[in-house]
């Protein structure tokens, strides 16, 4: 599940998804032609998020890095030390 977009939807399938489009276009069927035309409308659609998103990432720049989480053993051990430490304050 970790594919990208551009994996998933290459310029190929684009290209694909087009001919369909077109051929379908031709046809003699309104319905045919309706989903040619539906398609080309979502390449189109697709290519202006692509550009949408490239521009989201120009203006916002690189992804911060995550910060580390401590590993779950250190976080019950030092939750551990501090209630035994307290537990020892004399309170």
């Amino acid at each position: 599940m970790g594919e990208t977009l551009s994996e998933r939807l290459n310029e190929d399938k684009i290209d694909q998804l087009r001919r369909w489009a077109s051929g379908l276009m031709s046809a003699e069927s309104d319905e045919f032609r309706a989903t040619g035309k539906a398609i080309l409308l979502l390449i189109d659609e697709i290519e202006a998020l692509h550009v949408d998103l490239w521009n989201a990432k120009v203006v916002l720049g690189p992804p911060d890095e995550p910060e580390e989480r401590p590993a779950p053993e250190l976080h019950r051990s030092l939750a551990a030390r501090l209630r035994f430490s307290r537990g020892n304050s004399g309170a």
